[in-house]
């Protein structure tokens, strides 16, 4: 576990760099903060990890075959006779992104 303190320095520039602004008065008390956060987060080093109690999944597949189940252009006619404004076999929509 590292022993380096945050300076207040330390806590500006991260501050800045996060686009935050801390007060002055606060830049001490953050980098005490830091320090016992940094030091809690350090005790992972600590943990003994078993190295044969991890279990693999099986990975498959579930879904079909990346196939083609329908001809080409099975469906078209049916969903254009069921849209409300088409022109020919292409559907239009109401415009809902623009770019002003």
């Amino acid at each position: 576990m590292s022993t380096a303190k945050a300076s207040a320095e330390d806590v500006a520039r991260l501050a800045s760099l996060a686009r935050v602004t801390v007060p002055e008065a606060d830049l001490a008390r953050f980098a005490t903060e830091f320090d016992s956060i940094l030091a809690y987060v350090g005790k992972l080093d600590e943990l003994t990890l078993p190295e044969s109690g991890r279990v693999q999944s099986e990975v498959r597949n579930v879904l079909r075959e990346d196939t083609e189940p329908y001809a080409s252009g099975t469906w078209t006619e049916k969903i254009v006779a069921q849209f409300p404004e088409k022109s020919g076999d292409s559907l239009s929509v109401k415009q809902i992104i623009s770019h002003d």
